[in-house]
């Protein structure tokens, strides 16, 4: 469907021209009309189908409609991640550049003057993140009581345990007479009943089965031990090639630490995930969309924001336990019509993960076989010294000569080093209330170095008293030891 058929003014189609953008898209075509009436949308689709633009153009032309005096906000659009809110503020940006309306963007991890300076000159939309809105709400920078729009993306996301206090915090300052649109990839039964609750009749837009993979994202799987999968995706790097490759680990260590082997392996290769700096996070995305790095490694929540065309290969490094996002990471490539491939790395204890994630997509995926030689494991590198041993076979450090002094002294000692723990008493002598006497007098203890202080002398029958060098005061003892 065109858009010129949508029912979207002049201003905006010029800007959707500029951008060569002439046919809309299914969640597009379906969304868009219900939302120009002022109704409420539940939109599912396939991660990268336009879901940004099935919101934003309606908003933008609702808005351009009713201008507003000192232009209060009147849109709030709400987004998991830093990344995914600038893709939607140059989505804005880009559909709204013939119109007199004004946006800014609100997350953490940058300076928060800008953005208040921003909001005190005004906007019509705020595009932002929970946690750094919250912020801003509770120093009083924030006005929501003017919102007409309210929208969630990736609601799947949103609404998941982790962030609903947060939007419950939200949606408690919001008018109740609003229109309210989510928007997302995967919407599971219980995060369905829960977007019900913030929704009121709402026009439901499917163009795909929940949770249905891109059609043209060829799939496959390595089992492979967990210790081998660095090895394993160095080879594939190298192998296949992968021109522009993302790869999904379940922590922010874990992808650092992909990096580090990558690096190892004379790799170039960047993360991005919440620990990182805005500007280190900008910096790594805008490095992998240039080509100047093959491999992007991400965490799931900041995979929520990559929105770069020509992604060859998703790699699943760590197997996700949750089947939905699954579908996100994969969604990174074959974008736009295009082919992609995604690769799955799964462990022994990530069988279940794959068994779910099949269930989901009612498909088997394939495996593949063509492993590397891997290497044998190498020692950790402070112990490069030590071979494993059992607790009976030790190594020793070499004697120093007092040491050997003490065993010509008493050679016994050198036979039977240890006492038995049970039985008779060792060498003849016999046992008292369960342990065994030693054959040879208790030896003195030698001094420690620097001086006689806290040295002990021999008592008379092979007991030892201590020595206090130095002056006593005020009938008090020092301690020697």
């Amino acid at each position: 469907m065109q858009f010129l058929s949508l029912g979207l003014v002049e201003p905006i189609l010029r800007a959707l021209a500029t951008e060569q953008y002439f046919t809309a898209t299914p969640i597009q075509a379906k969304a868009i009309p219900p939302a120009l009436e002022g109704r409420d949308v539940l939109g599912c689709a396939q991660t990268g189908t336009g879901k940004t633009a099935a919101f934003a153009l309606p908003i933008l032309q609702r808005l351009s409609a009713a201008k507003a005096p000192s232009h209060r906000a009147r849109c709030l659009v709400l987004a998991p991640t830093r990344e995914l809110a600038s893709q939607i503020a140059e989505g804005f940006a880009a559909y709204g550049k013939n119109l007199q309306l004004k946006h800014t963007v609100i997350f953490g991890g940058v300076g928060e003057n800008p953005q208040i300076s921003a909001l005190r000159r005004g906007v019509d939309v705020i595009i932002a993140t929970p946690g750094r809105l919250l912020d801003l709400m509770e120093q009083g920078h924030v006005m929501l009581r003017d919102i007409q729009v309210l929208v969630l993306d990736e609601a799947d996301r949103m609404l998941d345990m982790g962030f609903i206090r947060d939007i419950r915090k939200i949606t408690a300052k919001l008018p109740r007479e609003k229109q309210t649109m989510l928007f997302s990839a995967t919407m599971p039964p219980e995060i369905r009943d829960l977007a019900n609750s913030l929704l009121h009749n709402p026009a439901v837009v499917e163009v795909a089965p929940a949770a249905t993979t891109v059609e043209k994202v060829e799939q496959c799987v390595y089992f492979v031990d967990k210790p081998n999968k660095p090895q394993l995706l160095a080879h594939l790097v190298n192998e296949l090639p992968m021109s522009r490759a993302i790869v999904f680990t379940r922590t922010k260590h874990g992808a650092d630490k992909v990096v580090r082997h990558l690096h190892a392996r004379g790799i170039k290769a960047e993360a991005i995930h919440g620990n990182k700096s805005q500007n280190a996070r900008e910096r790594a995305l805008a490095n992998f969309r240039a080509s100047k790095i093959p491999v992007l490694v991400a965490t799931d929540i900041a995979s929520r924001g990559i929105d770069i065309d020509n992604v060859s290969h998703v790699v699943n490094y760590d197997l996700t336990h949750e089947p939905e996002t699954y579908v996100h990471r994969i969604g990174r490539t074959a974008r736009a019509g295009q082919g992609g491939d995604a690769i799955s790395f799964c462990d022994r204890e990530e069988r279940g993960n794959l068994r779910a994630i099949e269930k989901l997509i009612k498909q088997t995926i394939e495996v593949r076989d063509n492993h590397p030689v891997y290497e044998a494991a190498a020692p950790r590198s402070h112990d490069h010294s030590r071979t494993p041993h059992s607790p009976h076979s030790r190594q020793h450090a070499p004697m120093g000569r007092r040491d050997q002094q003490q065993r010509e002294r008493h050679p016994n000692n050198n036979q039977q080093p240890h006492a038995p723990r049970s039985g008779g008493g060792g060498n003849g002598q016999p046992q008292r209330n369960g342990q065994s006497r030693p054959q040879h007098a208790p030896r003195a203890a030698a001094a420690p170095a620097g001086g006689s202080h806290g040295a002990r002398s021999q008592r008379p029958g092979g007991g030892v008293k201590p020595h206090y060098a130095g002056k006593v005061k005020s009938g008090r003892r020092r301690r020697g030891f």
